[in-house]
């Protein structure tokens, strides 16, 4: 992904995730409380926000770093986390469809490899 994408997908996803996070504090909090699901919305908002704004840092670290290898991994690897861990957890709170629930981890394991991708980039490219 380029530099531009990584950028404009983290900011775009960042201000979804404010856009999401109010909408379930007051459009869904009936149907949050009623369902049980109010900590899982809640923990599907932090963690897009989270990876929302890792996406900015690695952005930030490819215009610094040009020449730095690796670093547009760690972009994928949070954009498909963020798309399989909060977007699976989003579904089954509005949907109740508990399968997704299965797939969620599959998110996280992609969260964490961005994590690790972006450690081993650094300790790679910089001096």
């Amino acid at each position: 992904m380029t530099v531009k994408t990584i950028l404009i997908l983290g900011a775009l996803l960042s201000g979804i995730g404010v856009m999401i996070g109010a909408f379930g504090a007051h459009g869904l909090a009936k149907l949050l409380t009623e369902t049980g699901r109010t900590d899982t919305f809640e923990t599907a908002v932090k963690y897009q926000m989270y990876h929302a704004l890792g996406l900015l840092l690695v952005g930030v670290l490819m215009t610094q770093f040009p020449s730095a290898t690796g670093l547009s991994v760690s972009g994928i690897c949070f954009l498909l986390g963020i798309l399989i861990f909060s977007g699976s957890l989003y579904i089954l709170c509005l949907t109740g469809i508990t399968w997704l629930g299965a797939i969620t981890p599959i998110g996280g394991l992609f969260l964490i490899a961005g994590w690790l991708n972006l450690v081993w980039a650094l300790a790679k490219n910089l001096p």
